[in-house]
């Protein structure tokens, strides 16, 4: 049993869970749909990576390269979830509205047909710094508890 696998994907798991009531207490709704999207409060990658290294950190030590590798593997995970998904998701919703913004910009009437799309780009992708920073504080401290539990 590899008990850091193990570790970080309960704690993607986890992350990708607390999104549902986060969701419910900053959105007034339940939203399942959460569960299997990207995107959103916590970061499940960056919960992931983060829970990881810590796990391997407390096994064995900071001076590894065991530690190193995930450790960078973290960061570059995590630069890219704030860094390029987030870009990509805001190009997403740019795409999206074009072809509105085209026929408003011709004059014709909007009959909302675009709103009610069913083809439309992913727009949730990437995550904001704080979305980031909560899911690697989240996953050190899952990284910690797991280490202690386990061992």
């Amino acid at each position: 049993m590899n008990k850091p696998i193990i570790t970080a994907l309960a704690t993607i798991g986890i992350a990708q869970f607390l999104k549902m009531p986060i969701r419910k207490i900053t959105g007034g709704k339940w939203d399942w749909r959460l569960f299997f999207e990207t995107g959103g409060m916590p970061s499940s990658h960056s919960a992931g990576v983060s829970s990881l290294a810590t796990y391997i950190a407390k096994k064995r030590g900071v001076k590894t390269i065991d530690f190193a590798l995930a450790s960078i593997f973290g960061l570059l995970v995590m630069y890219d979830a704030q860094g390029v998904r987030r870009q990509a998701g805001e190009l997403s919703i740019k795409v999206n509205d074009l072809e509105e913004e085209v026929e408003r910009l011709r004059g014709q009437k909007d009959y909302h047909y675009h709103d009610r799309k069913s083809r439309k780009l992913r727009e949730r992708l990437g995550h904001q710094p704080v979305e980031v920073l909560v899911g690697s504080l989240f996953g050190i401290i899952s990284g910690i508890i797991s280490h202690k539990f386990f061992e």
